[in-house]
């Protein structure tokens, strides 16, 4: 495939002054990301039709999605700002947000030649996908001196590529979802959101604010600049909703309960096969880690709270277990540990943590992790021209065992986009036991 060809790049701001002042302190749940990359995932769209994408003057669809952009910006100052720090006497160091309405990146760049097809019909993720993002590479704490966000528009030849990258200490994939869900709204016409983000960060009663962690903690740049992305390859693994309910109905049938999900028995699913299929020693122990939400477990963090509120958690086997046991086995293991996750155990993290913090990092490649949630509004983002076909991610935060969650196209169904090197991916693809339930 030809390689992306850039047309032109900008900096959009919001449309008027109420993102240029104030500052937001940020949290623990926050602060830990700093290490990690950017969240990066973008929506494919068939090409909008004449006169919506050209008029005499210019380009008519990158002016108006520049255009809605700007006033969404004016309901997320938080994103046109930069990230910034205090250093205190005492040598600790704490983070806010500076929104000074300091701009968001915009790129519009084409894929000359390359199609719709060329990009969800091969088995694999095609690698010009990772090119159809902008702040590749970039940590979050760059974005002391870098955009908070980024978005590049890249033309195919018969469709439009919206690719979003957004900082993970300002936003986690709930936040991500929502402000792209605002600018499809915008976009499409409306004055007022729907559902107006709440940016004010939530702390334990009596904590002092702003957190200071010790400055000599905070050396993240020397800790992740030796970082290189593996040879990994990623798969899209598309599951219908009547095969993710047998799933469910064989998890449930060999525990004895009713309490295991259909998200959890897929995800059992999906962890044994992987393993089954990286040929792990049989009495190695393997971790799934995944997050879960404290906007459930918290009546003090609304639904449009605009930020980060998650906790990663994480189930530990051994191979064989795991492997010999059936879906029931690790699936009610993982309902167990969700169910034990309460506010508590979310304040008491939050409490400690500045005490000794430790920040998010990549996996060391005996995990499989999960990010992103099938419940995200995803396909009902409508820019004004029809909903998208497809939804990829970029090459941020990819290592062997990253999954990342979907909804499907069609209602109940979900996508699991798999990261992982080539050898399991095509051991996985040979395993009947778990391509049965695969929709190819």
């Amino acid at each position: 495939m030809a390689a992306v060809r850039l047309i032109s790049t900008s900096t959009v701001h919001a449309a008027n002054d109420r993102a240029s002042s104030g500052r937001i302190e940020l949290n623990t749940w926050d602060i830990r990301n700093l290490q990690l990359g950017y969240i990066q995932k973008g929506l494919l769209f068939p090409k909008p039709k004449l006169p919506l994408q050209y008029n005499s003057s210019g380009n008519m669809l990158i002016h108006h999605l520049k255009t809605s952009l700007s006033h969404t910006l004016h309901c997320f100052p938080l994103l046109a700002g930069r990230l910034a720090t205090t250093q205190h006497e005492d040598d600790t160091i704490s983070f806010f947000v500076d929104c000074n309405n300091a701009g968001v990146l915009f790129i519009h760049a084409a894929a000359d030649g390359v199609t719709i097809s060329d990009i969800i019909k091969p088995v694999y993720v095609p690698s010009i996908v990772h090119s159809f993002f902008s702040l590749n590479g970039l940590h979050n704490y760059k974005g002391i001196t870098h955009p908070l966000l980024g978005i590049q528009i890249t033309d195919l030849a018969d469709g439009i590529f919206i690719g979003c990258s957004i900082n993970h200490v300002v936003a986690d994939g709930a936040s991500f979802w929502h402000f792209l869900n605002s600018w499809s709204e915008i976009s499409k016409g409306s004055i007022y959101l729907s559902k107006p983000p709440v940016f004010q960060r939530w702390f334990p009663d009596g904590m002092d604010i702003p957190i200071r962690i010790p400055q000599s903690c905070v050396n993240v740049e020397q800790n992740n600049e030796d970082f290189i992305l593996p040879p990994v390859r990623e798969r899209i693994f598309h599951f219908s909703k009547e095969n993710i309910t047998k799933l469910k109905a064989k998890a449930n049938a060999e525990m004895g309960t009713d309490k295991i999900s259909s998200l959890q028995a897929l995800l059992s699913h999906i962890w044994r096969s992987a393993i089954h299929n990286r040929s792990f020693d049989p009495d190695q122990e393997t971790n799934y880690r995944f997050v879960v939400g404290a906007r459930q477990r918290f009546q003090e963090i609304p639904d449009n709270y605009f930020g980060n509120a998650i906790l990663g958690t994480f189930v530990t086997m051994k191979t064989k277990e795991l492997v010999e046991q059936g879906i029931g086995n690790s699936a009610w293991q993982m309902n167990r540990i969700i169910a034990a996750t309460t506010g508590e155990s979310f304040k008491k993290v939050f409490e400690c943590w500045p005490a000794s913090p430790s920040f998010v990092t990549l996996s060391n490649g005996d995990a499989l992790i999960t990010s992103s949630s099938p419940r995200f509004n995803m396909y009902g983002n409508d820019f004004g021209w029809g909903k998208p076909i497809a939804i990829r991610s970029g090459s941020s935060n990819k290592f062997d065992g990253m999954l990342t969650l979907y909804c499907g196209a069609e209602e109940g169904s979900i996508d699991i986009e798999a990261c992982f090197f080539p050898e399991t991916l095509e051991a996985m693809a040979n395993d009947q036991e778990f391509m049965h339930i695969v929709i190819v």
